[in-house]
């Protein structure tokens, strides 16, 4: 009698693949620990204060859990203590600011709804049992209507509840504040620098990159994929931006920093980026210039790229450090006058046929974006001095001292067969001011 083997097979398919599955269960498990170890380490090296946060909150809620395990605690306040661990999880944020934000508003909520629902069992009072239901429903507390407490018992539920949600929102401030606190103010000072730091990177390098493409195709191109996350930073400036104003003073940062100026400055900052990211797409164009064309705008082009990138990065450098910007006016300007070279060399350029307009287009229309760029990083430069002064940032002495006019002599000496001549000048010694120094000098002719 023949055994059919599919019937086996079917029978026998649970069976194995259920025994199948619980051989490879630990290694499943294997696997999936090294995943998620590998994660939180890359996490860890992404951004170590995520890591930080978690500890922090884990530390908040073992330290309100404790009012289960101390008698004292507990008798206080009773069941309610579970408010005070769930005021943990609703209020406890990332930055300081959120956790300000949350605390506050949730504790002020909390007293007003408590206000509303005494006064409205007080109100029904008034009205007595036929009044009760349409009071309570028109003003929606029905939580305390339903629990089924006594009038007596309000006070002291409204009591328990309003100081483990108090108590909860207090620990949460202090472990944030207290413990490796992550400023909304700082981190968006430090992503405004940051970005300007991007497209000055970006610009620095276009030049070269452009008009020697075919010499630099092996060379890293990482810098030029920044400027990326630049155009997506809106809402994460203005989430930190609204988040800062809960913060008190911190560090480099006043009760009353302008945190709108730097707005104003992420989107400028976004403006420019566009710019770039127009002018990004031209790098690897297939139609090419004559090279008559492109050797007379060259020298401008790039001009022009890189003075508006080391202007950006002196931008960058004085928001990092909380210092008046003063050296990238030189930048702006030579930008600037980069811009009239370039309007002269365009003026010198002739066409003969409609071939040459189209083979010119690419590059004439980067020479255009970048003219859009030096009027952006102007802006930009205006902005960045506006905060300067609205923030209060520290002036720096320039590290080389003017050049001061002396007044001199010149008398001719006359010794043998050679003239000589005696220079006698005299100036303040920027070693030591205000005494006068005599310097001779002898010239033989």
């Amino acid at each position: 009698m023949e055994i059919d083997q599919s019937t086996i097979q079917e029978k026998a398919g649970p069976l194995t693949r259920a025994w199948g599955l619980l051989k490879a269960l630990p290694g499943n498990a294997e696997a999936e620990i090294l995943r998620v170890a590998k994660s939180i380490k890359k996490l860890g090296k992404d951004d170590p204060r995520r890591i930080i946060h978690s500890l922090k909150v884990g530390l908040a809620l073992t330290l309100l859990s404790l009012i289960y395990y101390l008698r004292p605690l507990y008798d206080g306040f009773g069941t309610a203590g579970i408010w005070a661990v769930l005021t943990v999880v609703v209020v406890f944020e990332f930055t300081v600011g959120g956790t300000l934000s949350k605390s506050l508003n949730r504790g002020f909520a909390t007293l007003v709804a408590g206000a509303l629902g005494l006064g409205a069992q007080q109100l029904a009072s008034l009205f007595g049992d036929k009044g009760d239901p349409i009071v309570l429903g028109i003003l929606v507390f029905f939580l305390i209507a339903i629990s089924g407490c006594r009038v007596e018992e309000l006070l002291e539920l409204a009591r328990k509840r309003l100081s483990t949600i108090i108590v909860g929102g207090a620990t949460c401030i202090v472990v944030s504040i207290c413990i490796c606190p992550v400023w909304a103010g700082e981190t968006l000072h430090n992503s405004v620098a940051a970005n300007i730091e991007k497209l000055a990177s970006y610009l620095e390098g276009f030049g070269g990159e452009y008009f020697q493409s075919r010499e630099r195709s092996n060379s890293d191109k990482s810098f030029l994929q920044g400027y990326k996350n630049v155009l997506n930073s809106k809402s994460t400036e203005e989430s930190m931006a609204n988040l800062a104003r809960w913060e008190p003073r911190h560090g480099r940062f006043r009760s009353r920093h302008p945190w709108k100026q730097y707005l104003k400055i992420g989107e400028l900052t976004r403006q420019c980026a566009y710019h770039i990211e127009t002018l990004n797409g031209y790098i690897n164009s297939d139609i090419h210039a004559p090279q008559e064309f492109r050797c007379k705008i060259q020298e401008p082009c790039t001009q022009m790229s890189a003075e508006c990138g080391k202007a950006l990065k002196s931008l960058a450098s004085a928001i990092k450090t909380t210092t008046v910007p003063s050296s990238e006016n030189v930048n702006v300007e030579n930008s600037k006058t980069a811009v009239q070279d370039l309007k002269i060399a365009l003026k010198a350029v002739s066409l003969e046929h409609d071939q040459d307009l189209l083979q010119i287009l690419p590059d004439a229309t980067v020479a255009s974006i970048l003219v859009e760029i030096v009027i952006c990083v102007e802006k930009i430069s205006e902005s960045v001095h506006g905060l300067s002064n609205l923030a209060h940032f520290k002036s720096v002495e320039p590290t080389v001292s003017p050049e001061k006019p002396h007044r001199g002599s010149i008398k001719p000496v006359s010794e043998g067969d050679s003239d000589h001549a005696v220079i006698t000048i005299h100036g303040t010694s920027p070693d030591s001011p205000g005494n006068e120094t005599l310097r001779h000098q002898s010239l033989a002719n």
